[in-house]
């Protein structure tokens, strides 16, 4: 079971049925995405409700106008059983960088900007444009 992917899936499917809020299985991974989601406004908001049997993380999709979704694309890169380490100097950008590319680094998860900035590789987890 990738959770990661699950997690992506969720959002660009939520994106494409026009849905307000959506609602994922809470992983630690699953809510740092999430943070760098809000912090670059690909979402609006997001809330983690600590319900037994297990947490969920309910997120707020954003739309412009209404009916264009803040999220045209969002792809899983490094899968379960191909790893995609890069370099920072060799970091991909998204749509030549108007999107945002994320990285799983010895400092944690942060876009690839930042990587960039602090001189950090590590694992290419997704990319959102």
């Amino acid at each position: 079971m990738d959770t990661v992917a699950d997690f992506i899936t969720i959002i660009r499917n939520g994106y494409l049925a026009k849905k307000n809020t959506v609602v994922a299985k809470h992983t630690t991974v699953c809510e740092g995405i999430t943070k760098l989601l809000k912090a670059d406004g690909f979402i609006a908001d997001y809330t983690i409700e600590n319900v037994k049997p297990s947490k969920k993380i309910i997120i707020t999709l954003q739309y412009f106008d209404k009916n264009l979704p803040a999220v045209t694309g969002i792809k899983r890169i490094s899968k379960g059983s191909v790893r995609i380490y890069s370099d920072f100097h060799k970091i991909p950008q998204a749509l030549s960088g108007a999107g945002t590319t994320i990285i799983s680094t010895s400092s944690g998860l942060m876009t690839g900007k930042e990587a960039r900035q602090k001189h950090l590789g590590g694992e290419v987890i997704c990319q959102v444009w």
